[in-house]
């Protein structure tokens, strides 16, 4: 056991360092990453076969070849679609300031009410949780943001609570591939049956109901400090829709569909509000957009959806054949992994034609549009280096067993009281790879074989929902990973630019953290009363 922890304690050593570089010493995000994978490197190099970690898989290989081709991977990874996805959703928006549409939009959501606090939920909790139930990969905070910040907000405060706003959603996005990918990790032949599917979707909406409530009244109150008792009940309203329709869509249609329509029902609930229970901002010029107007001013996002959703899984013969053409394999050998890229099928490709459609539309000529996707990829090269960096580091750590040991180590030192720390284990992996899924993917195996340690193989009631005590130990790594979203520094990085705030990427984690540690603990208290 001691050895268990003696390595654990070896491996968390990165993100121990990740955090002082740029909480202690506030050093830019692009700097602190590239100082952490040289240091992740060396100790994949020098200590892992010492301590004899790497997985049964590669117990033979040559450890340089599996660091060397670990950072290959990552390096794919991070661009293929994650930097891809992140350029055009910051060109999206490029497009509308270029084009003054912005303003249009602006204008528009101001007329919906003068309460900002309505505004930024409607943005950050409703659209953004739209985005990231289609298309996901930082497109629910680079998009959201860059219009908070269109309509007058601070920088800082529009990453922050886009980062908290970019929580729950995220179990559920892109189109449910998160919580799938924990069902098919745990499942027999690894292909879960949809009635597992929609128990350990209801379940993850279980452990984050309160969340739901606490979340929206979080932003609204950092929005406005004043207003409690309005907070208090808007939350109640937004947050009560939100968890009903997401509950009902993750237990009877499964993990595709919750983000979505319930990101929906709560921009309808924040409608009916706004519509009854605030004054509307009255415009100066009272300006009245046509339908025309109204359309181009949005075509860039209208088009995005359209495409999303079509080549989406809400679209299942579109979807297989974008799948299954134009896809590029690459085998990485030593570590025996083959990358694979859908050229037609990322969500990048949705939002690039997206968005150049609508630029058309609002006047922009081909060559204007391509001068303009050049200077969004110039000013993106900080952001290009920290994340390639950061998923690198994944890589690396995940290859060369730091990332199990450390979840390891915790089982170890935890014990009975394991479930209150099971949401952790999944925020970690999303901290340090940046994704809900690559969380799952990593430590679903792990939580289904501490559930059988702990003897809850058996079926269960959560809260009044009957169902298995595994899926219930399983579901909270998802929940937790969700949490762990809101200080990932990718996500961070994509706040950074977005917001342009290069380098202030220690200011925001700083500020986002205490967030994030209540949002986790609350996950772990959740999952562990239930049991």
């Amino acid at each position: 056991m001691m050895n268990m922890i003696y390595t654990a304690l070896i491996s968390i050593i990165p993100v121990i360092l990740l955090f002082v570089l740029m909480l202690g010493f506030k050093m830019p995000g692009h700097k602190s990453a590239v100082i952490t994978l040289i240091v992740t490197m060396i100790l994949a190099l020098l200590a892992v076969p010492q301590m004899n970690m790497m997985p049964k898989s590669l117990k033979d290989a040559n450890v340089l070849g599996v660091v060397g081709w670990s950072f290959v991977e990552g390096m794919l990874k991070a661009v293929f679609p994650i930097l891809i996805i992140i350029l055009m959703a910051i060109y999206s928006y490029n497009i509308l300031v270029e084009t003054k549409q912005i303003e249009v939009i602006k204008s528009q959501f101001m007329s919906i009410s003068e309460d900002r606090g309505v505004l930024v939920l409607m943005l950050v909790w409703g659209f953004g949780g739209l985005l990231e139930g289609m298309a996901g990969f930082g497109t629910a905070v680079a998009i959201p943001a860059a219009i908070l910040i269109s309509l007058g907000f601070k920088p800082m405060f529009s990453a922050l609570v886009s980062l908290i706003g970019n929580t729950v959603a995220t179990g559920f996005g892109a189109v449910g591939v998160p919580v799938t990918t924990l069902c098919n990790e745990v499942a027999p032949g690894g292909s879960a049956t949809i009635e597992q599917i929609c128990e350990t979707s209801s379940f993850a909406v279980l452990q984050l109901s309160p969340l739901f409530f606490i979340l929206p009244f979080v932003i609204l109150t950092i929005t406005d400090h004043k207003s409690i008792v309005k907070n208090l009940l808007l939350s109640l309203w937004v947050g009560g829709i939100s968890v009903i329709v997401q509950f009902v869509c993750a237990r009877y249609l499964g993990a595709e569909t919750p983000a979505i329509i319930g990101s929906v029902a709560a921009i309808v609930a924040i409608l009916i509000y706004a519509k009854f229970f605030t004054h509307k901002q009255t415009n100066k010029d009272n300006k009245k957009f046509t339908l025309f107007e109204s359309f181009k001013a949005w075509s860039v996002y209208l088009f995005i959806l359209i495409f999303i959703l079509v080549s989406g899984a809400l679209c299942p013969p579109v979807n297989s054949f974008l799948k299954s053409h134009l896809v590029t394999s690459i085998h990485l050998p030593v570590i025996g992994s083959t990358f694979k890229f859908g050229w037609i099928s990322n969500a990048g490709l949705m939002l690039f034609l997206g968005a150049s459609i609508g630029g058309l539309i609002q006047g922009l000529t081909l060559k204007q549009l391509l001068v303009l996707l050049a200077k969004t990829t110039v000013s993106l090269k900080n952001t290009v280096v920290t994340i390639i960096c950061l998923i690198a580091l994944a890589s690396v750590m995940n290859y060369s067993g730091m990332i199990s040991a450390i979840a390891s180590g915790l089982v170890a030192v935890t014990g009975s009281f394991y479930p209150v720390f099971a949401p952790l284990i999944g925020a970690i992996g999303t901290f340090v790879t940046g994704s809900d899924t690559s969380s799952n993917i990593l430590f679903a195996k792990l939580q289904a074989n501490v559930a059988g340690q702990l003897h809850l193989t058996g079926q269960g009631t959560f809260f009044g929902v009957d169902g298995s005590e595994t899926n219930w130990l399983v579901a909270g790594n998802t929940t937790g990973a969700t949490g762990g979203k809101m200080i990932s520094p990718q996500s961070i990085a994509i706040a950074t630019a977005s917001c342009d705030m290069q380098g202030k990427d220690g200011e925001i984690l700083k500020s986002a953290l205490p967030f994030a540690v209540g949002y986790i603990i609350l996950g772990g208290l959740m999952v562990f009363m239930a049991i």
